[in-house]
C-alpha cells in the first residue's frame, strides 16, 4: 500500500490516548492526517516526492523513532521529521537532531507548538519539492535539447510537446519518415516519465513474421499451438510498470489489431492459450511512417483502434523541413564519430554547408548521420539526393580536403543540380547559372560534364 499524496502528516504513537488527542490537534487545524500505532513499514509506504511530513514518538516497541527516521532518510533525506519524547531525555535529543530530525518536541508540549513545528515543516517541503520540480523541468529539457538536436520551429514545437506529454499516463502516437528518430522520441517520453526507472521495450512490428507476432506480443501458455513447450511472456507482460514501444504499427494485421485494441482499453493482457487475465501498467508509445487514417479508409488499418491511438499524436517534421538543424546534427555526429575512431574534427567549411543545406535528405536524420561518419572518415562522400517522390536529383559530394578541392567540388554539384533541370539551350542552362556560355562550355569541359544529346549540343552551337 502506499500513502495517499493528499496526506499531509503521518502521525505515529503507541500511546492510543496520545495518538487520539494530538490527531484531533492537528485536524481540527484543517490538516489531513493518518495516524498510526507502529513504524514498521511506513518508510516503503512513502512515495520519492511525498508532500507531507512525519510526527513519531521516539520510544516504541519494534521499530523506534530514530530507526524510522533512518529509513526514511535513506531514500528522502530532505524529509521533515519531527521527533517527540517524555521528559529531560536531552541526549536522546542532541541525537535525534544530529541525525536529521526537523525539531524535537519534549512531552508535555503545547498544542500551538505541535501545530507551529508541522507549518513550518510543510512550507520547507513545498519548498523543497518546488525546488525539485524546477530542477528536474531544467534538466529534462537540456536532456531533451542533446537528443534532439536543433533549433527550428518545428523542433523547438516538438521539444515542448514532448516535455507536455511525458508526465502524462497518455499513450502516444508518433508520425515521421523512415530514418527521422522515432524511436528516439519514443525513449525520450520514457525517460522523462514517472516510469524512467521502470522496462523500456521496443519491437518493430513489420519486422516479426505473422506466425509470431501474437506470441512475441501477448506471450502463450504452454501447448498454445504446436512447438509451445513453456511458458513465455509476451513483449506487453515484459514492459509491466514502463513502456512499450511499437514501431511499424501499419503492418499488424486486423487480427492482432483487435487484440491490442482490446489490450489498450482494458489494460489486460491474456497469453495465447491461458484464461487468467492479467493486468498491466504500462504505457504502449505507437510509431508509423504511414498516414494511418488513409488506411483506415481503405480497410487496412481499423479506424476504431486509429482513433484510440490519436489521442495524443507527435509529428516528428522531416529533415528537409528542419533547415540549418542539418548543419548541427551533421557537425554533431561528425564530432562523436571522429572521437570514436580517435580521429582529429573536421570543421565544415561554407562549401559543406552549402551542400548539406540543398540536400533533400529522403533518409532523414540516419542518412545524415551515415553522411558524417564518412566525412569524419576522411572519405568522400556521394549523396543520394533523391526527392521525396523517389525521382532522383543530381549527386551531391562532400570532401573535406583544401579550400580549393571544396570550391571545385561545390562548383561541379551547382552545375550537375542545373542540368538536371528543363533548359532547351545551352544558353538558358548558362543564364540560370549566371555565367557566359564559353565560360560554362570551359567548366562543363572540366568537370566532364554533357549538356543534353549530341543533337542538342548542335543545335545550340549555332545558336
Amino acid at each position: 500500500m502506499t500513502i495517499d499524496n493528499r496526506i499531509e502528516v503521518v502521525l505515529i504513537d503507541d500511546d492510543p490516548h496520545l495518538r487520539q488527542a494530538l490527531s484531533q490537534t492537528l485536524d481540527l487545524a484543517g490538516l489531513k492526517i493518518l495516524p498510526l500505532a507502529e513504524a514498521k513499514g511506513v518508510a516503503g509506504q512513502l512515495p520519492r516526492d511525498w508532500p507531507g511530513v512525519v510526527v513519531s514518538d521516539i520510544r516504541m516497541p519494534g521499530m523506534d523513532g530514530l530507526e524510522l527516521l533512518g529509513e526514511l532518510h535513506a531514500q528522502d533525506p530532505e524529509l521533515p521529521v519531527l521527533l517527540i519524547t517524555g521528559h529531560g531525555d536531552v541526549p536522546l535529543a542532541v541525537q535525534a537532531m544530529r541525525a536529521g530530525a526537523y525539531d524535537f518536541l519534549e512531552k508535555p508540549f503545547a498544542s500551538d507548538h505541535l501545530l507551529d513545528s508541522v507549518r513550518r515543516a510543510l512550507a520547507l517541503r513545498r519548498l523543497v519539492l518546488d525546488n525539485r520540480s524546477l530542477r528536474l523541468a531544467l534538466s529534462d529539457r537540456h536532456e531533451l535539447s542533446a537528443r534532439l538536436v536543433g533549433q527550428s520551429p518545428p523542433m523547438l514545437r516538438l521539444r515542448e510537446q514532448i516535455g507536455a506529454l511525458a508526465a502524462t499516463r497518455a499513450d502516444v502516437l508518433i508520425l515521421g519518415e523512415t530514418g527521422a528518430g522515432k524511436e528516439v522520441v519514443a525513449r525520450a517520453l520514457h525517460d522523462l516519465s514517472g516510469r524512467r526507472n521502470g522496462p523500456f521495450v521496443a519491437i518493430n512490428a513489420g519486422a516479426l513474421a505473422e506466425s509470431v507476432v501474437e506470441s512475441e506480443l501477448f506471450g502463450h501458455e504452454p501447448g498454445a499451438f504446436t512447438g509451445a513447450q513453456k511458458r513465455r511472456i509476451g513483449k506487453f507482460e515484459f514492459a509491466n510498470g514502463g513502456t512499450l514501444f511499437l514501431d511499424e504499427i501499419e503492418s499488424m494485421s486486423l487480427d492482432v489489431q483487435v487484440k491490442l485494441l482490446r489490450l489498450l482499453q482494458e489494460r489486460m493482457v491474456e497469453r495465447l492459450g491461458g484464461n487468467q487475465q492479467i493486468p498491466l501498467d504500462i504505457r504502449v508509445i505507437a510509431a508509423t511512417k504511414e498516414d494511418l487514417r488513409q488506411a483506415a479508409d481503405q480497410g487496412r488499418f481499423r479506424a476504431d483502434l486509429y482513433y484510440r491511438l490519436n489521442v495524443a499524436p507527435l509529428r516528428i517534421p522531416p529533415l528537409r523541413e528542419r533547415g540549418e538543424d542539418a548543419l548541427m546534427l551533421f557537425q554533431h555526429f561528425a564530432n562523436e564519430a571522429s572521437a570514436r575512431h580517435g580521429l582529429p574534427s573536421h570543421e565544415l567549411q561554407p562549401a559543406h554547408r552549402a551542400l548539406l543545406l540543398r540536400h533533400s535528405w529522403p533518409g532523414n536524420v540516419r542518412e545524415l548521420q551515415n553522411a558524417a561518419e564518412r566525412f569524419a572518415l576522411g572519405l568522400e562522400l556521394a549523396l543520394d539526393n533523391s526527392a521525396p517522390d523517389g525521382n532522383p536529383g543530381a549527386p551531391v559530394e562532400l570532401v573535406s580536403g583544401g579550400l580549393s578541392e571544396q570550391v571545385e567540388n561545390f562548383e561541379k554539384t551547382l552545375i550537375a543540380a542545373e542540368l538536371t533541370r528543363p533548359h532547351s539551350s545551352v544558353r538558358s542552362l548558362a543564364e540560370a547559372l549566371g555565367i557566359p556560355r564559353k565560360t560554362l562550355h570551359d567548366k562543363l569541359r572540366k568537370h566532364g560534364l554533357t549538356f543534353g544529346d549530341s543533337s542538342q549540343g548542335s543545335a545550340d552551337e549555332s545558336d
